[in-house]
């Protein structure tokens, strides 16, 4: 038991340094040349921050739960983006989307 938790301790601190890394040369790079110099202002979009830590997670921790959690409640925050994108049909898919997954989650934590 000491070891998986010593496990996910490691891995969630990797992933907390990988996101702290990933925002740092974000702004880095944004103070150095700028994104909306380059024709990319959504980058720097307090609201992505939640998107590329969400990812760090998923991609470096062995446990997804907190990854999916994040991308979940990045979807939830930019429904309004993401229905423009996708268009009408959106507007029903992306909540039955987030209503599946919620009970897909809590299907597997009961299990």
């Amino acid at each position: 038991m000491s070891a998986v938790k010593a496990k996910n301790n490691r891995d969630t601190y990797q992933a907390a340094a990988v996101t702290l890394i990933v925002i740092g040369l974000l702004y880095l790079f944004d103070k150095m040349v700028g994104f909306a110099r380059v024709g990319l202002p959504w980058v720097m979009n307090k609201d992505n921050f939640l998107l590329y830590t969400a990812i760090v997670f998923l991609l470096f921790k062995h446990d997804k739960s907190v990854g999916l959690i994040l991308l979940c409640l990045w979807l939830v925050l930019n429904f309004g983006l993401i229905s423009a994108l996708v268009g009408t049909m959106s507007a029903y898919l992306l909540p039955l989307a987030i209503l599946v997954v919620g009970i897909l989650l809590y299907w597997f934590s009961v299990r």
